[in-house]
C-alpha cells in the first residue's frame, strides 16, 4: 500500500470533468427528513455509533450499485449512508464521453424517481419492508416507481415532490492526502451524528453574543470567555518570506513555539487562523487539547458543522467558533479585507476582561 497514490490519476485544477480521477459525491435530503437511515447508537458509546438503512436508503445504494453497469468507468470506490444523505467516492478510471457530471445527473435523476413514489406513498416502503420476511426488494420498488408516471400521468406525476430536490455535490479531488481525509471524513459521519446527538449544547447556534463591543454568532464553549488570559495567534508575512527567501527562520520559529508555550501557560489562543503557518500552530494546539477561539469567515447555517479537528475540540468543550456574519451559503473564499477585520477581531476578543 506504500504506492498507493501512483495509481490514482489526480485532477488537476483547470482540467475537464471528462477526465479520469476520483471524486468526492454528495447526494443530501434539503428538507433533512431521515428518511434513509436510522441513527444507531449502541449504550450510548459513540465507537459504535452505525446508521441502519431504510428501504429508501436501500434503494438509493441500489441505484448507485448500479451506476458501473451503464457508465463502466467508474468504479464506486467508498461510500457512507447517512440518515438524510450519501457521501461517496467515485473513481473514474478513464475518460468518459459525456464527464463526471453527466452519469451523477443521470444518477441523480434515477435517485428522484424513487423520491416520487416515495413521496406519493409513504407509508409503502415501510409496509413492504415489513410484509417482506427475505427483506425489502429494491427491484420491486423501482418497478413500481417506473410504473408510477404512467399511472398518474405527466402533470400529477411532476408535481410529486422527488425528495432529492438539490442536485448532488462534486468534487474532485487533486492529491493522494485528499483522498485519505475524505475516506475518513467520510466513516467518522455516524460518529459526529452521535456526538452532536449526545452533546447538543454545544453545537447549537448562539446567537448575538456580545465580546468587546462587537456581536458574534457563536458555537461551542460559551464558557471560555470566562478565561483569565487570551493571545491572538498572527503570523506575520514578513517572517515568511525571510524564512522561505533569506533561510531566515528564526522569528517565524520562535513565534509560532511561543503561541503553543503560551497556550501550554493556560492562554485561550484567538485567530482566524488564514495562512498555512497559522494552521499549522492550530493542529498543534488541538492536538494537545488547548483551548482556542477560532473566528470563521462565514455564518453558520441551519445545519452547521464543523469539520475535522474542530468538530472533536467543540465537542470537549475545547472549541469556540465566531463568525460575525450571516450565512451565505454561496460565499467560497475569504477576502483580503475580511482576514484585515478577522485578525482585528482576534485583537479585540485578546484584550477583553472576564466579569
Amino acid at each position: 500500500m506504500a504506492n498507493d497514490h501512483e495509481q490514482w490519476q489526480w485532477q488537476e485544477p483547470g482540467r475537464a470533468w471528462k477526465d479520469v480521477g476520483l471524486y468526492h459525491v454528495t447526494l443530501t435530503i434539503p428538507s433533512r427528513q431521515p428518511l434513509l437511515g436510522k441513527l444507531v447508537i449502541p449504550d450510548n458509546d459513540l465507537t459504535q455509533a452505525k446508521v441502519e438503512r431504510l428501504p429508501l436508503g436501500e434503494v438509493l445504494l441500489d441505484i448507485q450499485h448500479g451506476v458501473p453497469s451503464f457508465y463502466p468507468e467508474i468504479q464506486i470506490l467508498h461510500y457512507c449512508l447517512m440518515p438524510d444523505h450519501l457521501h461517496a467516492v467515485w473513481y473514474v478510471r478513464e475518460k468518459m464521453p459525456q464527464g463526471i457530471r453527466g452519469a451523477v445527473r443521470g444518477f441523480w435523476q434515477e435517485v428522484k424517481k424513487m423520491g416520487r413514489l416515495s413521496s406519493f406513498a409513504p407509508d409503502l416502503i415501510r409496509r413492504e419492508h415489513q410484509e417482506e420476511n427475505a427483506g425489502f426488494n429494491p427491484t420491486q420498488f423501482k418497478e413500481r416507481a417506473k410504473n408510477l408516471h404512467k399511472e398518474l400521468g405527466t402533470e400529477a406525476y411532476d408535481a410529486l415532490s422527488p425528495i432529492f430536490t438539490e442536485k448532488p455535490f462534486i468534487r474532485p479531488m487533486t492529491r493522494y492526502s485528499q483522498l485519505q481525509t475524505a475516506i475518513r471524513y467520510i466513516d467518522m459521519n455516524p460518529q459526529r451524528l452521535a456526538t452532536k446527538k449526545l452533546m447538543p449544547g454545544f453545537f447549537c447556534v448562539q446567537h448575538d453574543v456580545e465580546i468587546a463591543g462587537r456581536k458574534y454568532d457563536a458555537v461551542g464553549n460559551i464558557e471560555i470567555l470566562q478565561a483569565e488570559k487570551y493571545k491572538p495567534v498572527h503570523v506575520r508575512s514578513i517572517w515568511v518570506e525571510d524564512a522561505e527567501r533569506h533561510n531566515y527562520d528564526t522569528p517565524l520559529r520562535n513565534y509560532m513555539n511561543g503561541c503553543v508555550l503560551t497556550a501550554r501557560n493556560g492562554a485561550v489562543m484567538v485567530s482566524p487562523f488564514i495562512s498555512p503557518k497559522e494552521k499549522e500552530v492550530l493542529e498543534v494546539l488541538l492536538r494537545e487539547g488547548h483551548r482556542v477561539i477560532y473566528i470563521a469567515d462565514n455564518g453558520f447555517g441551519e445545519y452547521y458543522k464543523p469539520s475535522g479537528g474542530l468538530f472533536d475540540a467543540v465537542a470537549a468543550g475545547r472549541m469556540l467558533i465566531l463568525s460575525p456574519w450571516q450565512h451565505d451559503p454561496d460565499k467560497r473564499h475569504v477576502t483580503r479585507a475580511e482576514c484585515v477585520a478577522m485578525n482585528g477581531m482576534a485583537e479585540e476578543i485578546s484584550s477583553i476582561v472576564p466579569n
